[in-house]
């Protein structure tokens, strides 16, 4: 990242294609042509685990394991796990959005139907690829397809109601399960290979054209995730496995009560006492997928905020120490360096630049916020962009940018139209230049401003559960006219892929 380049973000979910969920398949690769086309050297996703509760990426059942659901139903067709006809007609959901529980349900089926196929008639190097892939996963992957298992033998995806023994993890049913459910967890392997499989035919894809890959690795995980029933020791939990306190946020931009995402925090003790070993499997595996990694929330690693368990708000939180240097510390003795870009975004302490800057971590700049507080003359000044950094003109969590502009007064949008010289139409424009324009080495711009769309297609509004990950792009936006502008207006700022 020590070049002047740029690149789109834009998650797989949201790709076009004739399934109701875009995935790792033709529409993915075609989506990594449009990016040489147009100049741009990185792709940008959303955490790519199996999604949680109100289907967020933040919320996963795995901080290890792939979304089943990006699988490529027609990748398993060519290589004869599934038959064409087996595939039923499918169009995307309704108002070209996510349907989720329809992908669910059509792709789970065939999926299932692949691996009887495999089960029945796969050749024995297939089988051996996958018993090699299911030792070289086994830190989690074991711990992850037993998970799964159990989860639809005992009914509930909260293991807290499970039987005791199984809860506690006692050894002996531990074992029993794994001979009754040996169908199921070889079914849960079958699938996370495939995963493998098609991840690495786009990373080769990618390669080829020079792009690389951003991913995303959520500082938390679910409570009812393969992750805390495997290790609840690294984490703050009551004796049955509830939690006492939870994560969260203060009050600020996104929520005057601030946000509680429920989900359990870290005894960075304990994972100290473990040399980090979680931890350094954890981003081991994100390595493996992408050439670097957003570190969402890094104000955590600082400082987490805990509210008590139960609490529907988070003003009676309290802030808690982090894992801070030591944890870094200890993840580039691992990897030697340290490709991660810190999502240093919220209340932005010296601590929190100190830990950023010791490391040499790339920080994080989104537009639309710099833009809003120069409009408030009682704000602090914007502080200049870094070299060492990434500048965004909205993030997952923002409005599109024509949906913030569209929110500002009319003495904002005047002031704005007025510093970028332009009328209405080319406000969106001509803020994805000053991205461009940015000293930041890396310029991200989401798929949704390149198309200037409105609120209707912002991906998160953050505190609220439902309704949110399901923008995908409409067939055919993506156009070679919106390629060559995007190429022009790149190469006109001096970044290059």
């Amino acid at each position: 990242m020590n070049q002047r380049s740029s690149g789109v973000l834009l998650h797989p979910t949201s790709l076009f294609n004739s399934y109701p969920i875009g995935d790792l398949g033709p529409a993915a690769h075609a989506f990594v042509d449009f990016l040489a086309e147009s100049g741009q050297g990185w792709w940008q996703m959303l955490p790519i685990g199996p999604a949680g509760g109100g289907d967020s990426p933040y919320q996963s059942i795995s901080a290890f394991a792939g979304n089943p659901l990006l699988l490529s139903p027609d990748w398993l067709v060519e290589q004869g796990f599934l038959d064409c006809r087996e595939i039923e007609s499918s169009v995307p959901g309704s108002e070209g959005k996510v349907d989720f529980s329809r992908a669910e349900r059509l792709k789970l089926g065939w999926f299932q139907k692949a691996f009887e196929k495999f089960e029945q008639k796969g050749q024995a190097a297939q089988r051996s690829e996958l018993d090699a892939f299911a030792s070289a996963e086994a830190y989690w992957l074991g711990d992850y397809s037993l998970f799964l298992a159990l989860q639809a033998r005992e009914g509930t995806p909260d293991w807290c109601k499970w039987a005791p023994e199984l809860r506690t993890r006692n050894p002996d049913a531990l074992q029993n399960a794994q001979k009754e459910l040996a169908g199921d967890i070889r079914y849960h392997q079958f699938v996370q290979w495939q995963f493998s499989r098609q991840w690495k035919e786009l990373r080769e894809a990618c390669k080829a054209l020079d792009i690389r890959l951003i991913g995303d690795i959520p500082l938390f995980v679910s409570r009812e995730s393969a992750d805390v029933w495997a290790h609840p020791e690294i984490f703050k939990l009551n004796p049955e496995g509830t939690m006492p306190v939870v994560a969260g946020v203060p009050p600020d931009y996104f929520s005057p009560t601030g946000q509680v995402w429920g989900v359990p925090v870290y005894r960075w003790d304990v994972l100290q006492a473990q040399n980090y070993q979680w931890w350094i499997e954890r981003l081991r595996t994100a390595l493996g997928r992408f050439d670097f990694n957003r570190l969402d929330h890094f104000i955590g690693f600082v400082r987490t905020f805990e509210v008590p368990g139960g609490d529907r708000t988070a003003e009676r939180g309290q802030y808690q120490p982090g894992g801070g240097a030591a944890f870094l510390e200890a993840m580039r003795k691992a990897f030697g360096s340290l490709p991660f870009i810190a999502e240093d975004l919220g209340i932005l302490t010296p601590e929190v630049e100190a830990l950023r800057d010791r490391f040499q971590l790339p920080g994080s700049h989104v537009l639309q916020f710099e833009y809003e507080s120069s409009f408030d003359p009682n704000a602090d000044p914007v502080k200049p962009h870094l070299s060492n950094s990434v500048v965004y003109t909205g993030t997952h969590d923002n409005d599109t940018t024509a949906g913030w502009y569209a929110k500002l007064s009319e003495s904002n949008r005047e002031a704005l139209r007025k510093r970028l010289g332009v009328e209405d139409s080319g406000v969106v424009w001509a803020m994805i230049g000053d991205a461009l324009a940015s000293p930041a080495d890396l310029s991200m711009v989401p798929a949704q401003d390149l198309l200037g769309l409105g609120t209707e297609s912002r991906m998160n509004i953050p505190g609220t559960p439902e309704g949110n990950w399901s923008w995908r792009l409409a067939e055919g936006a993506l156009t070679p006219d919106l390629a060559h502008r995007l190429r022009n207006l790149t190469i006109n700022h001096g970044r290059q892929g």
